[in-house]
């Protein structure tokens, strides 16, 4: 198996057309199903057959293409490693963030990234917390902000800020709080609006409402934070969240946001990286960025509901 094997399997499953990859490639399209089928006997399976939309992957060639990926980019980071240098890092980092921390934290650390290191080829991508896990694990990630729920022990891992949790409903709506906080009790007689079990946050909210000897009721269950919110302003119910992804919107007056008074009911933000490949200079410098970023954001209130951890 050769890695130009993989460059050319990756390019026909994202292009969807042997005559489109090979074009990119700039081979001819015989050479480039000469080289598939090699690889495919090599393997002993199938790995795209062709529909009405194109070359697709089979099951084995979507499991193979996640490889391939992984491999291709540590390949990557390891020939950045070699050529770049501390003083100017370059090359490129990947840095996965879930759906519910990307409001505070995705736009100040993009623009904070392209700032400092215009040499960094910095991609930022959004996840359900358990996709950026995989991702991470495989290599197709350098960094992933996650949260701390007892399971990263095999990560490299950096507390961030410990991040309260909120009753949030619509401002006029008829599930809002009537005091300046709400015990769990009186929220969990609402109906609540929670993402899937999925995300990071709902089992922390789960755990917590067993360990009170309580349980959720009504629930709408919800895995997109667009259309969480989208449901909150159609006041549908409430949700139980950190402020983070409601902030534009409670900004706004559209939104409002409620302490919880009688449980302490947070979760830990972390930023983590594999145990077993190595950080490029590039991933070390958006690490440390991460860092600063993070503090900055906390102690100046930009970042609402959170605290830093000494740990950092």
């Amino acid at each position: 198996m050769e890695l130009r094997q993989l460059r050319y399997f990756v390019a026909i499953v994202d292009h969807g057309s042997l005559s489109r990859a090979a074009r990119v490639l700039h081979i001819v399209q015989p050479a480039l199903t000469q080289q598939l089928q090699q690889l495919e006997e090599e393997l002993g399976a199938t790995l795209l057959h062709r529909s009405a939309q194109g070359m697709q992957a089979t099951d084995a060639g979507k499991i193979f293409y996640e490889h391939a990926l992984a491999i291709l980019k540590q390949v990557s980071d390891a020939r950045s490693a070699v050529a770049q240098s501390t003083d100017k890092p370059s090359g490129t980092v990947a840095l996965g963030i879930p759906q519910s921390a990307s409001g505070a934290l995705a736009f100040p650390l993009l623009k904070a990234v392209r700032a400092a290191y215009p040499d960094i080829v910095f991609q930022l991508t959004e996840e359900l917390t358990g996709n950026l896990t995989e991702q991470l694990r495989s290599g197709r990630l350098n960094l992933a902000i996650l949260f701390d729920d007892g399971q990263l022990g095999g990560f490299a891992s950096k507390p961030l800020v410990e991040e309260e949790m909120m009753y949030i409903t619509r401002t006029d709506s008829q599930f809002a709080c009537k005091r300046k906080s709400i015990t769990l009790a009186q929220a969990l007689q609402a109906t609540l609006i929670l993402p899937s079990i999925q995300h990071g946050v709902r089992p922390r909210i789960e755990q917590v409402v067993r360990e009170q000897g309580k349980h959720i009721e009504n629930v709408i269950d919800i895995t997109s934070i667009a259309i969480l919110k989208s449901a909150l302003l159609a006041d549908m119910g409430a949700t139980i969240l950190p402020v983070s992804p409601m902030l534009a919107e409670i900004e706004r007056g559209e939104m409002r946001a409620c302490p919880i008074s009688d449980v302490q009911l947070s979760r830990t933000v972390t930023l983590c990286a594999s145990k077993n490949i190595p950080l490029t200079n590039a991933a070390m410098a958006v690490e440390k960025l991460v860092l600063e970023l993070t503090r900055d954001l906390s102690t100046s209130g930009k970042w609402l509901g959170t605290s830093i951890l000494v740990a950092q």
